[in-house]
C-alpha cells in the first residue's frame, strides 16, 4: 500500500489527475451498482409484501417478514383494493 502511494506521488501532475479521475469513475460505478442492488432488494420486498397481503396476512406479519415500514405496507394494501 505504501509503495503504491509513493509511486502515485512521484508521477507528474497530469498522470496524478488521470489516476484520480479513473479512481473516481470506478467509485461512481460501484456506487451506482450498490444503489441499483438496494433498489432491486426493496422491490423484491415489496413484491413479497404484495403476495403476503394477497394471501390475507396481517400487515404486522408482513412488516415482520419483509422489514418494510408500515406506511409502505399500508400503501401496498390499498393498491390491492
Amino acid at each position: 500500500m505504501a509503495s503504491q502511494v509513493l509511486i502515485k506521488v512521484s508521477r507528474d501532475e497530469e498522470e496524478r489527475a488521470r489516476i484520480m479521475r479513473d479512481e473516481k469513475i470506478e467509485l461512481d460505478y460501484q456506487s451506482i451498482r450498490v444503489s441499483d442492488k438496494r433498489e432491486a432488494i426493496r422491490e423484491d420486498r415489496k413484491e413479497n409484501a404484495r403476495n403476503a397481503l394477497a394471501k390475507g396476512y396481517p400487515i404486522e406479519t408482513v412488516h415482520d417478514i419483509t422489514g418494510l415500514d408500515m406506511e409502505t405496507i399500508k400503501t401496498l394494501r390499498q393498491e390491492k383494493s
